[in-house]
Order: structure tokens, then C-alpha cells, then sequence
């Protein structure tokens, strides 16, 4: 009984976290969206998660899994120098659970 209750939690989990296949790439030319990575969670656009497992790699809520083929990335990054320079400000948090678009009104740039 425990092991079907523990698979129905892990399946329920797995079905609802969804993720991003992101693709650094070396020249702002090149990139779908400019990306800067701030100090602090209050100054963030989106809050992304590092998700490590690319099956886990749809939607557009924050958690993201970095490819290392640009042919396998949804989106294309760039992460610039200076927050002036950048489309998107992101935060890194440490939970999924956590993740969450905090300007909504930039959420058409990660689709």
C-alpha cells in the first residue's frame, strides 16, 4: 500500500513540474532572449529553478534544464553583462515549488 501511495505522489509530482530545454549561447546576436542574473529575488522578472532532468522539459513557469545541443533547446539565452542590456532579469532559486513569474507581462518572451 505505501509503495502505491509513494508512486501516485511521484507521478503526480513529475506530471505537474514542468520545465524549459534552454541552450546558452556564445553572441547576443544569436540569442532568443538576453537574460541577467540579479542579486536579489525582489528585483527578478522570473524565478527559475535548475531543473537537472530534460524529460521533465516543458512549459513556461521557471524551471529550466540547460541542453548542451542548441538543436534540442526551446529557447535560445544570452546572459549579458548589465541589467540595461537585458529582455529578461531572472533569479535562481533553490526549490521548483518557488518558481514563479513575478512580471507577467514579460512572460511572452520564454513561448
Amino acid at each position: 500500500m505505501k509503495k502505491i501511495i509513494l508512486s501516485v505522489i511521484l507521478l503526480i509530482i513529475g506530471v505537474t513540474t514542468q520545465a524549459q530545454k534552454v541552450y546558452i549561447v556564445d553572441s547576443e546576436w544569436n540569442a532568443d532572449v538576453k537574460v541577467f542574473v540579479v542579486d536579489y529575488e525582489y528585483q527578478a522578472d522570473l524565478l527559475v529553478f535548475k531543473e537537472p532532468y530534460d524529460f521533465r522539459a516543458k512549459g513556461n513557469v521557471g524551471i529550466w534544464n540547460f541542453v548542451n545541443n542548441e538543436y534540442r533547446a526551446d529557447k535560445k539565452i544570452y546572459f549579458v553583462d548589465n541589467e540595461y542590456q537585458a529582455d529578461l532579469k531572472i533569479y535562481f532559486v533553490s526549490y521548483s515549488f518557488r518558481v514563479k513569474w513575478r512580471n507577467v507581462s514579460k512572460k511572452h518572451l520564454m513561448y
